[in-house]
């Protein structure tokens, strides 16, 4: 560890010549008890650097409260790094992309309408600074300048991928150094002209992003701008799932062959990820090109290291080729032993709409709204109303489902509106009444993740514009299920297994627990809380992902809780712990 330099096209550490080799491990992203290990396997594989984003959104969840416990202190995380001699690259947004919910911004951003994101503009700059005066001096401690092991601090992230305001680029680089951020400062970008051009700073180190060919990428650096070091601060050795799609898996030979390339010709390198860790709860983002595709709950990414954080066959033969260069520590870390616990019947279930009570309160609005304009962040909102005959069954029709939308009429599901699937919108649904009659309207609209990169970041979740035919209906309750606590459920004997319900049942772990995976066969589309805990998504009907890790720090030794929220159908109230992850 020291203070990282560099002079022409070479890197200095307290002086002497220095390679940066970093992987990239998002501390939001593991569990603490975890974190340890995987540095360590980090370190071990040959790297001498750990790279990692900040989440705004998590340390920030509602406007002006701030978090930085548990699972959330970046300073521990640092520290842990630290101990074991390892140097750190920070990279604090305030965008992170990261395929995070919303790039990591957070969503009370979206409440504030006239406000402009990522750019100079000063309210949106104002908000900045706030989370920056919270989380800056939390770490500057940690500085290389102040004899730590933080030794680059990046600015922005991939800001030529969307825009080019040199002016809001500086303000970061203002707040930086009114907070006494003393450290190399460096901007990343895709290795393309006009990407490195909007996203670039002079007198600021450039590196570039890419995936393979890392020879040709050099040329492309250094045609952009000479004399500075050669550096991907992105190589991407896999890529992230969407629901629908196939795992992404990549050879190992390609992975290896690259490392070999950036090794001969003295690169410096940020493998992204080295462990990618999981989405956990509602953290997933989404991507929106021709259509919306949200990011599944793995985010294994075919790391070096697997979601669970074994060692894979890439990892070894990573370690090999980077041996042949530099020296290497023994191999001492142990992958965590996986455990196969069996089946768990869920026999107790609490209905959605019985317990609604128990779980939020609603809010009175005259035409539905967005989550964000009732203050919430995460998970799903029930659109309730009432509506009154005589009417002549004009179809039912949502200008907006951001992103999921489940139909009732009387408790009764009637249709499902799905975003990526237009057809879905036209439901066929009328409800012809007679004078005096009337029904229960209730649509469940669950958010399935924000976008997290490109045009179409100004995400807003929720419904808007409910009408029949061409006549809007109003007046309506919103409730928002934000899922954060299920400890007012009422529970009873699950007779009948409809949806949307919660479905519970206890596992019994005699010994020490053991990383398991849970498999949900019986069920079709919902999240899973284990201990309180929410694991994340499954979505068997979509895949790719068939199981969920569970790591043992989640679970006890005894009696441990499995709650199972289901919104669509379920044929087996059953779940399996087993000890191989199926990932598609």
């Amino acid at each position: 560890m020291g203070i990282l330099t560099y002079k022409d096209t070479q890197f200095y550490l307290d002086g002497k010549p220095f390679t940066v080799i970093s992987g990239a491990m998002h501390y939001f992203r593991i569990p603490r008890e975890y974190w340890h290990d995987r540095l360590l396997k980090l370190k071990e594989c040959g790297f001498n650097t750990v790279e990692t984003y900040t989440c705004w959104n998590l340390h920030e969840r509602r406007e002006g409260e701030f978090d930085f416990s548990g699972n959330l202190d970046l300073a521990a995380y640092i520290e842990e790094a630290a101990n074991l001699g390892l140097n750190v690259i920070l990279r604090p947004g305030p965008y992170i992309c990261a395929e995070w919910e919303f790039g990591g911004l957070p969503s009370w951003l979206l409440s504030y309408e006239n406000m402009t994101l990522r750019c100079y503009d000063e309210a949106f700059l104002s908000k900045v600074r706030r989370y920056y005066g919270e989380l800056l001096p939390r770490i500057r401690p940690y500085l290389a300048a102040n004899g730590g092991n933080i030794f680059m601090l990046q600015i922005e992230n991939e800001y030529g991928s969307y825009g080019n305001d040199k002016k809001y680029m500086q303000a970061i680089v203002d707040i930086y150094r009114e907070n006494d951020m003393d450290c190399l400062l460096f901007t990343s970008d895709g290795p393309t002209f006009t990407m490195l051009q909007g996203g670039s700073m002079e007198g600021y180190l450039c590196v570039g992003n890419f995936g393979s060919k890392p020879k040709e990428n050099y040329e492309t650096m250094k045609a952009f701008r000479e004399n500075q070091p050669f550096m991907c601060g992105e190589y991407w050795c896999g890529w992230f799932d969407h629901w629908g799609e196939d795992h992404h898996v990549r050879p190992a030979d390609e992975i290896v062959s690259d490392v070999e390339d950036f090794m001969e010709i003295g690169a410096s390198f940020n493998f992204y990820m080295f462990h990618g860790g999981t989405n956990f709860g509602f953290t997933n983002g989404a991507n929106y090109a021709e259509k919306f595709d949200p990011t599944i709950t793995s985010y294994d990414y075919n790391a070096p290291l697997n979601e669970a954080g074994d060692r894979t066959e890439t990892y070894y033969r990573i370690r090999e080729t980077i041996g042949k260069y530099v020296p290497l520590p023994p191999l001492s870390a142990k992958d965590c032993e996986k455990a196969a616990y069996g089946k768990v019947e869920l026999t107790e279930k609490a209905d959605l709409f019985a317990n609604l009570d128990n779980l939020t309160s609603p809010v009175h609005v005259a035409a539905p709204k967005f989550m964000e304009d009732i203050g919430q962040d995460f998970g799903y909102t029930l659109y309730r109303t009432t509506v009154h005959g005589a009417s002549d069954g004009w179809g039912l029709g949502i200008d907006k489902v951001h992103d999921r939308a489940q139909i009732f009429v009387d408790g009764e599901k009637k249709a499902t509106i799905e975003r990526w699937n237009r057809d879905s919108y036209n439901t066929g649904l009328g409800l012809p009444l007679a004078k005096g009659e009337s029904v229960s309207l209730d649509i469940l609209c669950e958010n399935m993740g924000r976008v997290n990169y490109g045009n179409k970041i100004l995400d807003r979740k929720g419904i808007k514009g409910v009408r029949f035919g061409q006549q809007y209906h109003f007046d309506w309750d919103m409730y928002p299920l934000t899922m954060d606590d299920l400890s007012s459920l009422e529970f009873k004997k699950a007779e009948n297994l409809t949806a949307p319900a919660f479905y519970r049942g206890f596992l019994n772990i005699e010994c020490n627990p053991c990383d398991t995976f849970i498999r949900l066969d019986g069920f079709t589309k919902g999240f899973v809380k284990v201990n309180g805990i929410n694991i994340g998504r499954y979505f068997n009907t979509a895949g790719p992902q068939k199981t969920l890790y569970v790591p043992a720090p989640f679970l006890n030794q005894g009696k441990n809780e499995i709650i199972v929220f289901e919104s669509d159908s379920i044929t087996d109230p059953t779940v399996e712990f087993t000890n191989v992850h199926e990932l598609g």
